[in-house]
């Protein structure tokens, strides 16, 4: 049958070449931009997943970036430390070297001494100009900021602490178990009632610092033993009180690790005993045991027990830590405070520290909290032994004609804490910074398969597609003009 006005052949020819075209040009957009899916209508629920894996890995990637800017922060901070550290080596031995009394001059002191200043000197300068972008990192810049210290607390280190917009942090410490000393009673009498005006008492008595042996004639009173016994202190570690007919020994510092180890030697015909509390950890008299030639008794101190925020602490002597995600804060406490149980405010924390969001997402989770306190020379150091400006020209504890032996524990502490501080910070580049580095780099490259696998033109079926498309293309073309000239056919009926 044969019709000119209406030419369905050609209509078909017409929609199919329509379609035929469609699919060229999607193959041409999609090997062109590299996309499968370039706008909703290609894919709306594969658009939608690519879209959320694409905000992923943006957020993956900045995090990636404040990871590596941490470790650019600390690598300036350490470098500081470093610098200091070398330094406070340095005033270790010239402290070492104005010891030695009669081998220096007073010149030779002084010019110690010089050394020293200007090393203080250094110290504060370095501390007030290590700086990232402006920003001071160790003058006490990133600490954390405390209020309502309670008075038993002797001092306290927050190294980290994760606060929300706003937020402060309570950290109660609940003591559990009395901080001790190690304390043993000698029974003497008022004097020594030897066997003999020729016989001597000796005893060798031994502490964590070391152990001394002392001998003591008939007649000798208590306090004289107590005096000679205190003499030694900065070598056993042990001081002495006299008291009546006693002499009560005790370590200078509480803890486990602290004891009085008494040993007879020589007991010269002494009648007496010695007491140990080592089953109460209280400075009482305990039952007294007599003196014998063999005797040898130790009484070792106690740890304080606590717990801090409903963690147990981890304690030493009267010092107490945690070390939590969200707080990390060491805690020394008073004497008075270590052995009376019960609840202690110690400390409220407002604010501060350096803060990195080191996660895809911004929240209290990803968030990680350091706390670098000031290490100018004035804070170097403890409150007990003091503070490394002491050590500057006719302070107490300078080199010339002050006190050596307390300026060496002075500058012990503050390598102590630079060491620590800078540990600190080097745990928290490895552990911290490169394992999230690691991971997140790890995390990018599955996000970004994922995204790519739903979102990127696969070229070899693409390309397949194109060559499909291009020759239906043509063999439509072809086809739609031959039916354009069919109708002619009808010219042939009409003569």
């Amino acid at each position: 049958m044969s019709r000119i006005n209406t030419n369905v052949q050609s209509l078909i020819g017409q929609r199919v070449l329509g379609q035929n075209n469609k699919t060229l040009n999607t193959s041409l957009e999609r090997l062109s931009t590299g996309l499968r899916i370039n706008r909703g209508k290609d894919d709306p629920a594969g658009l939608i997943a690519s879209e959320n894996l694409r905000s992923e890995k943006a957020s993956i990637s900045a995090a990636i970036g404040n990871a590596e800017r941490a470790d650019q922060v600390v690598n300036i901070a350490e470098g500081g430390l470093q610098e200091i550290n070398s330094l406070l080596i340095e005033v270790q031995s010239l402290v070492g070297q104005s010891a030695n009394d009669a081998g220096l001059s007073a010149d030779e002191k002084n010019a110690n001494q010089l050394q020293i200043d200007s090393i203080l000197q250094t110290i504060d300068r370095i501390a007030a100009s290590t700086s990232f972008q402006g920003t001071k990192l160790l003058n006490g810049t990133y600490d954390f900021t405390p209020t309502g210290v309670d008075p038993t607390v002797a001092d306290f280190q927050v190294n980290g602490a994760k606060l929300a917009f706003g937020e402060n942090r309570d950290v109660d410490v609940l003591v559990t178990q009395s901080a001790q000393r190690g304390s043993l009673f000698l029974s003497l009498g008022t004097n020594l009632d030897l066997a003999s005006a020729t016989s001597s008492f000796t005893f060798e008595l031994g502490g964590t610092l070391g152990t001394r042996e002392f001998t003591f004639g008939s007649g000798t009173t208590v306090a004289d033993i107590a005096a000679s016994i205190n003499t030694f202190s900065d070598i056993t570690g042990i001081s002495a009180v006299a008291s009546g007919v006693y002499v009560e020994l005790k370590s200078e510092e509480f803890g486990s690790a602290e004891y009085v180890n008494f040993k007879i030697t020589n007991l010269g015909g002494l009648t007496g005993g010695v007491g140990t509390n080592s089953s109460t950890g209280e400075d009482i008299l305990g039952a007294t045991n007599a003196f014998s030639a063999t005797t040898d008794i130790r009484d070792s101190g106690l740890d304080v027990g606590a717990v801090i925020n409903g963690v147990a602490a981890v304690a030493t002597g009267t010092s107490v830590r945690i070390n939590t995600d969200f707080l990390d804060v060491e805690i020394d406490l008073t004497t008075a405070g270590a052995q009376a149980l019960g609840a202690i405010d110690a400390l409220t924390i407002t604010g501060g520290g350096a803060q990195f969001n080191l996660g895809p997402n911004v929240d209290i989770l990803n968030q990680v909290s350091l706390g670098i306190g000031n290490v100018a020379a004035r804070n170097l150091g403890t409150l007990t032994n003091g503070y490394l400006d002491q050590l500057g020209a006719s302070k107490g504890n300078n080199v010339v004609d002050g006190d050596l032996g307390g300026a060496q524990k002075i500058v012990n502490d503050a390598i102590n804490q630079v060491s620590s501080l800078r540990g600190r910070l080097g745990a928290f580049q490895k552990n911290i910074v490169g394992a999230t580095i690691r991971s997140l780099g790890v995390a990018l490259e599955n996000t970004s398969a994922a995204e790519s696998a739903i979102r990127d033109t696969d070229f070899a079926e693409e390309t397949a597609k194109l060559t499909r498309a291009q020759i239906l293309v043509q063999s439509s073309t072809q086809i739609l003009s031959i039916a354009n000239s069919q109708p002619q056919n009808a010219l042939a009926l009409l003569g």
